[in-house]
């Protein structure tokens, strides 16, 4: 790992929007932490007191289908969290409170983007404490069908190997690979936009998602087009949202994974079930701690201080 100690932001970073499914206004503010505290989200009551807390772990994971859902024995904590993980986790934060004032997370544009910008303008630093991460020592895959999660050693860092394959002929079968650093991920993830396919969107409204969904906050689909405006930002963005899905759910490890994690047709639900056979055998895994010096983490702040309702169908590739 390049980063030798635990990081967080410098300041608190806010943004507003959407929820994608519930339609809702939130306000999402990510605020410094100290070391070892973890990414922890927090949902803020009416009284502007905090209400309920959960940790970014997949134990806490409550739901899959069409996002990834934090919470507990009460219900729901937060919904549709993997594209804050995936900034968080792409940036290499360890340590972060996130407060939210409704049940989902904003969706933004749709990628994580915004998320990255508010934290680039925050700043990131560097903590005393050494970064701890966990190696994977050994295969451990779980298959579907035609669909399959795997994660295995890897020594150079972490490393992301996704395949899809739909049948629509914008998009077909795509894959992307590549280790994911920083700069990289800045660069080449943050900006794919989730997606969807209009010919989904009444069975989708009559099961009360994607309510707050449109050409603002998806890559819209239909059997023969791109419907939004200003076209792709990327000729395979598909694959490459998938990309950024699986990094933010394997962010719910709790650590960095030092390894390589492939996925053929999968979504969160693949993911989390390959989080959570790896974390259910003790041989398969190590936690170590970085030995490098510390060093300053420079960030942004240190160089300078019409609606039409796209479809989000369940999470099949």
């Amino acid at each position: 790992m390049k980063a030798g100690r635990q990081t967080t932001l410098r300041d608190q970073a806010v943004v507003t929007g959407i929820g994608v499914h519930s339609g809702l206004p939130v306000t999402l503010t990510i605020n410094p932490a100290d070391a070892d505290t973890g990414i922890v989200f927090v949902r803020i009551g009416a009284d502007g007191d905090r209400d309920r807390e959960v940790r970014a772990d997949y134990r806490f994971v409550t739901a899959t289908e069409f996002a990834t859902v934090l919470g507990d024995d009460s219900g729901p904590v937060v919904s549709t969290a993997e594209h804050v993980l995936a900034a968080l986790r792409g940036l290499g934060i360890d340590n972060a409170i996130v407060e939210l004032d409704g049940p989902e997370a904003p969706i933004m544009d749709g990628s994580a983007e915004p998320f990255v910008a508010a934290i680039d303008q925050a700043g990131i630093v560097s903590l005393g404490a050494r970064r701890r991460f966990i190696r994977i020592l050994k295969p451990v895959r779980i298959a579907r069908g035609d669909a399959y999660g795997e994660l295995r050693p890897y020594a150079n860092g972490f490393r992301i190997d996704v395949e899809i394959a739909f049948d629509n002929p914008l998009i077909g079968r795509q894959k992307f690979a590549n280790d994911i650093e920083p700069d990289f991920f800045r660069r080449e993830l943050a900006r794919a936009r989730t997606f969807g396919f209009m010919r989904d969107v009444s069975k989708l409204w009559s099961a009360g998602y994607a309510l707050g969904a449109s050409f603002e906050n998806t890559l819209v689909v239909s059997n023969t087009r791109v419907l939004n405006p200003e076209g792709m930002r990327f000729a395979d963005e598909f694959v490459r949202h998938k990309a950024l899905d699986a990094l933010g759910d394997l962010a719910l490890a709790g650590s960095p994974i030092v390894g390589a994690y492939k996925s053929v047709r999968g979504g969160h639900k693949l993911n989390h079930a390959v989080l959570v056979a790896l974390m259910s055998d003790p041989t398969a895994w190590a936690v170590g701690e970085t030995e490098e010096p510390a060093r300053r983490i420079r960030g942004h702040a240190d160089v300078a201080t019409g609606l039409v309702a796209p479809a989000y169908g369940p999470d099949v590739s």
